[in-house]
């Protein structure tokens, strides 16, 4: 029987901007990673988030979730999103596990080297914000 990795990525937004890390792999991704034993998925991709970025985040609402093939290394990985609201404005730091941080608007996403699944991930955290901030 397979067994698959699990990862557990956050949608953050601030200022109208996603919050993006930079890969080995040449690729934008969501920042998150693998839960833990004894942890829920909110509390692993709230600690994820701090631990890659230092943004304290508090975690909304489950987005998605796919099964994510990363060519380069042939290996299957199950993905699990959420949606995210930041608790600070501080400047992201990047971690020792990525090259470099950045923040994205929504029209500059579908250009960036990024899986098709984040990038879904991203504009349903957006419509979901722009919907929250039309009724707010």
């Amino acid at each position: 029987m397979p067994h698959y990795p699990v990862s557990i990525k956050g949608v953050v937004v601030r200022s109208g901007r996603v919050l993006l890390l930079h890969n080995e792999r040449g690729e934008w991704e969501l920042p998150g990673g693998r839960i833990e034993l004894g942890e829920s998925p909110e509390e692993c991709v709230a600690r994820e988030i701090y631990e890659e970025t230092r943004i304290g985040v508090d975690v909304v609402d489950v987005l998605d979730s796919w099964m994510y093939h990363i060519e380069v290394a042939d290996k299957d990985v199950f993905i699990v999103t959420y949606g995210c609201r930041a608790t600070t404005d501080a400047a992201p730091v990047v971690s020792h596990e990525h090259k470099r941080v950045g923040e994205f608007t929504a029209d500059e996403v579908p250009d960036l080297v990024m899986p098709a699944g984040y990038k879904a991930s991203i504009a349903k955290w957006f419509a979901l914000l722009g919907a929250d901030n039309a009724a707010g």
